[in-house]
């Protein structure tokens, strides 16, 4: 975003552990109302909540957060792509230590050949 630019995290002082939605914005040179977004899109981006209920948000997140913006603004994936791009990371840092994403990524590619199997007996059937 014009305006925007973001900072490098290993620049900054490590003593601040979480760091509020604003600043993090400012850091990852996106609005707000952006972040909150991402947090309902991308399921293991959790930031916890201070007493108050304001989002703060650790360096591995400032870190996933970056790689986000980069997936869908540099690289230009849309979201389910983005998605997808950083369970596959995530799968091959930590092979099969996830089993529920194992499951659900693998129940996911199954339903989408079924679909295209369907499609393709659809178009032959009608010759």
């Amino acid at each position: 975003m014009p305006g925007m630019s973001p900072v490098k995290v290993e620049d900054e002082p490590v003593s601040k552990t979480y760091r509020p939605i604003s600043e993090v914005s400012e850091l990852v040179g996106v609005k707000p109302h952006v972040l909150r977004y991402w947090e309902s899109q991308f399921g293991m981006l959790r930031p916890k909540k201070n007493r108050a209920g304001n989002r703060m948000y650790r360096p591995d997140e400032i870190k996933l957060l970056l790689r986000i913006k980069q997936l869908l603004y540099e690289r230009r994936f849309t979201i389910a792509g983005a998605r997808r791009r950083l369970l596959d990371e995530r799968r091959e840092e930590t092979p099969q230590a996830e089993l529920g994403f194992a499951d659900a990524e693998r129940k996911l590619v199954i339903h989408e050949v079924k679909s295209e199997l369907k499609s393709l007996l659809d178009r032959l059937g009608r010759r």
